[in-house]
């Protein structure tokens, strides 16, 4: 049986090209497909990709004395696969990501726990160059039990479709500074109260920080080209910025980006050193990728306590709210510098995210 011929300029229009600027209207829902199991290798992965030593999510003898009936997947990990999900729809023709805000964990995943993503659009803003526009959306992701995993609204920057006079489109959402932390916060079952340094070789708990306190983590990652590119297919984060290197040589950076999310998974891995007992991120209050990231580029981090305090009628469970900031290709004498004067490297920081995490409150080791 012969194929059927078509005219040469007959192209298919099965293929979806991403969404521009002018496809998006406020209140738009987008339900994002290919939901994900979350498996074992995805976890190995992640540790090989990151080194992220968090005890709570490394061993299972951990994750149950601390009230789990098996390791707890990594936060961070569960955020770049739900936020993987929303690249398609979103930020297929993204110049850059610009920020998140208000981003909650509500419910712990395990392996095995399948994770499905929607999105609303509750902004939108035209930049004054006509080419370009700022998209803010609402995603949520929820469990094969229709659970919130975590909820997050976050701001990126796309392409239009044709370039043309800016026509004034202005709709900026409102958004929260911090998130508050409460009990829905604590996962069930979580419980610090037999908490023992020995499993972080750190004595550090709650009421060891101090408000407006600097910590420098010392050590530094870099960012291979296979690490970068292995982190952005794990995520399933397709956008042209990340992965199409082509492509990108007709673009300003002529090389691909790195993926925001790996640049915040290795600054919360290297911040380990320091804050090894900041076990459970419970919330990102905001963020922003201040300066793209290459392969070849090595980050160091540095955070600042914000603030900290107690939880209403627990006494094994305190948040500490702190700011970290991710530097690139710097000396041991300019993270010094930067500590005393926080702007005075701002071609090399690459990062600024605030966000809450659950601490040990005391041990009773």
């Amino acid at each position: 049986m012969s194929e059927p011929s078509l005219p040469h300029a007959h192209l298919s229009k099965k293929t979806f090209q991403g969404n521009f600027f002018e496809d998006f209207e406020l209140g738009d829902r987008l339900i994002h497909p290919t939901p994900r199991t979350i498996t074992a290798g995805d976890v190995s992965l992640y540790t090989a990709l990151t080194g992220s030593r968090f005890a709570i999510y490394c061993a299972e003898t951990v994750a149950q004395q601390c009230g789990f009936e098996q390791a707890p997947i990594d936060n961070f990990l569960v955020f770049h696969i739900a936020f993987g999900k929303t690249v398609p729809d979103i930020s297929l023709n993204a110049v850059a990501n610009l920020g998140y805000a208000e981003c909650q964990f509500l419910t712990p995943c395990f392996v095995g726990d399948t994770l499905s993503v929607e999105s609303t659009v509750i902004g939108l803003k035209e930049n004054s160059n006509g080419k370009t526009g700022i998209v803010y959306v609402h995603s949520v992701a929820k469990n094969q039990h229709d659970k919130v995993v975590v909820s997050w609204k976050r701001w990126v920057m796309v392409h239009k479709k044709v370039p043309s006079s800016p026509t004034g489109v202005d709709s900026l959402p409102d958004l929260a500074r911090t998130v508050a932390i409460t009990g829905e916060h604590i996962p069930s079952g979580l419980d610090f109260s037999h908490f023992n340094p020995q499993w972080t070789s750190s004595p550090y708990l709650l009421n060891d920080y101090q408000s407006g306190e600097w910590i420098n983590h010392v050590d530094g990652m870099t960012i291979n080209p296979s690490d970068h590119s292995l982190a952005t297919r794990l995520y399933q984060n397709n956008a042209k910025v990340h992965f199409d290197a082509f492509a990108m040589q007709q673009e300003r950076h002529k090389q691909p980006l790195v993926y925001g999310g790996h640049v915040m998974s290795i600054c919360r891995a290297l911040a380990h050193n320091g804050l090894a007992n900041g076990l459970w991120l419970a919330a990102i209050n905001g963020g922003s990728h201040t300066a793209p990231s290459f392969a070849g580029d090595t980050l160091y981090s540095v955070s600042q306590i914000i603030d900290l305090g107690n939880i209403e009628q627990r006494n094994d469970i305190g948040w500490l709210r702190v700011k970290t900031y991710g530097l690139k290709n710097v000396t041991a004498e300019q993270i010094s510098q930067f500590i005393e004067e926080p702007k005075s490297l701002i071609d090399s920081q690459v990062l600024e995210l605030d966000y809450t995490l659950l601490v040990p409150a005391k041990s009773d080791h």
